[in-house]
Parts: C-alpha cells; sequence; structure tokens
C-alpha cells in the first residue's frame, strides 16, 4: 500500500511511479488527513494490507514533515509490518532515515530503509523554482531511480538513501525552522484572484476559508505550497518574498503548470 502526502505535486509523481511499478495501491494522505478534519465520523484511520506499507512525502528540513509523521501515529496498520519510506527532496534528506527507523520502532513496524530522490524545488517561500526546462530535466532523471526503488520493494529487500547524510541535522533545528518559516500570517491575495477556491479545496489541512470569496487562512498550515503554486491567476503571495517568482506544480499526470 502507497500512501504519499504531496503539496506541489513531486511526491505524487513518485508515489503513481512506485505504484505502478510495483503494482500495489496508492492511497492520498492529504485526501485522507483532510477528511479527518472535516468529516472525523467517517474517516479512515486504520489500513489493513499484505504488501509493505511505503510512505512517500517531502523532505522538510530534513525530515519527514511533522503532519506526515502525525498522521502516521494516529493511524493503526494490520498485516504486513513493514514499512519503507520515500522522500522527494531540493538537495538532501540530512538523517530524515534515522527518524524514520525511530518511528517504526515506536509503532513496532519492521523500517525496510528509505531512499530518496531530487526533485524541483518549490519552497517558494525560501527559495526560487527552477526553470520550465530545467524542472522538466529533474523530473525525466527522477524516473529511474523511483523505478529502481520500487522494484526493490517489490521484491522486499531494504533500499538506501544516496541523498542522506547522518548526523547532518537534528532536532534542535527542525525546531527552529518550524517555529520561523512554518507559518501562514504572511499569505495574501491579489486584485487577480477569481474565487474559484481551488486553494481551499488543495489545503490538506482544511486551513484556508473563503469569505465573501476571498480565501483566509487560519493559522494551522504545514507550508506545503499547494495554494500558491496551484492557484490558476498566481494570485497568492507569502508577503514579498514570492513576488514575481515562478510558481511550480505538478499535476496528477505529471505535466508543469
Amino acid at each position: 500500500m502507497v500512501l504519499y502526502f504531496s503539496g506541489t505535486g513531486n511526491s505524487r509523481y513518485a508515489a503513481s511511479i512506485l505504484s505502478r511499478v510495483a503494482g500495489d495501491e496508492l492511497l492520498s494522505m492529504n485526501d485522507l488527513m483532510r477528511q479527518r478534519l472535516t468529516e472525523p465520523y467517517t474517516a479512515r484511520y486504520a489500513f489493513d494490507s499484505d504488501r509493505p506499507y511505503v510512505f512517500v512525502c517531502p523532505t522538510y528540513c530534513w525530515r519527514i514533515p511533522r503532519v506526515v509523521e502525525q498522521f502516521i501515529r494516529d493511524s493503526r496498520f494490520t498485516g504486513c509490518r513493514k514499512a519503507y519510506f520515500f522522500l522527494t527532496c531540493g538537495s538532501g534528506t540530512g538523517d530524515a532515515a534515522r527518524h524514520a527507523e525511530a518511528l517504526c520502532r515506536e509503532l513496532e513496524l519492521e523500517f525496510m530503509g528509505l531512499s530518496s530522490v531530487q526533485m524541483p524545488e518549490n519552497f517558494i517561500t525560501l527559495f526560487s523554482a527552477p526553470s520550465f526546462d530545467d524542472a522538466q530535466g529533474m523530473l525525466r532523471a527522477a524516473v529511474a531511480p523511483i523505478e529502481s526503488a520500487a522494484r526493490l520493494i517489490a521484491l522486499g529487500k531494504p533500499i538506501e538513501d544516496q541523498n542522506g547524510r547522518s548526523g547532518v541535522t537534528g532536532s534542535r533545528i527542525n525546531s527552529l525552522f518550524y517555529k520561523l518559516f512554518v507559518k501562514d500570517k504572511k499569505f495574501t491575495v491579489t486584485d487577480a484572484c477569481v474565487s474559484c477556491g481551488l486553494c481551499e479545496q488543495l489545503c490538506p489541512l482544511a486551513n484556508i476559508r473563503l469569505e465573501k470569496g476571498l480565501p483566509h487562512w487560519q493559522g494551522n498550515c504545514t507550508q506545503c505550497m499547494a495554494c500558491i503554486a496551484a492557484c490558476p491567476q498566481n494570485a497568492i503571495e507569502y508577503g514579498s518574498a514570492t513576488r514575481k517568482k515562478r510558481r511550480y506544480y505538478l499535476s496528477a499526470e505529471g505535466r508543469q503548470k
């Protein structure tokens, strides 16, 4: 069972390839997270699979995103106890594997390894997205390592991370990252907004509400970049940090915005 969390489509793209090559079921953590917040009495909290669980997500400051860790902790996994992690990243995954292994020990899952692949940068509140052509090149180059990991997973073999560096960061730096940068107070909307509501629909944490046709952020943001990157009018800004910056968003079919 492949479960993915994705803001701008990189991890969804990787998960779809993993699912296809391994011939496994594909589920969106985004949809399940949103359902738990909006429909808690009907939301799915338990999963059963006779095949390994594969968790796919982006790298947040050399770790699995906190919302993904919490999702895994809040869920019950029965059947196969093996767990794989596959991360998309900009430059590297640091010591994400060590933390993923610790999470598995906590939940009595068998850690089968963590692997990753570099994908186009999407964290435009701090960095810049690559050009369309550069992003296309990265996407093409990512296919082979994703398929290689999928074949190992299908065979039940361990996987290793070529982009990780043990000890590159610690909990203090990760906590500082969330304290300083993972906020939504600076999100604003320009006159280009057409009140389509796509940002509200895409937010995995149900953190955006339309009021008089305009999006308002409610203070529970994970900075997944779905709202600002997917907006068809480029009407969302994050203070002055994103002005004139290219937005990067990858559709479910693997096409750039």
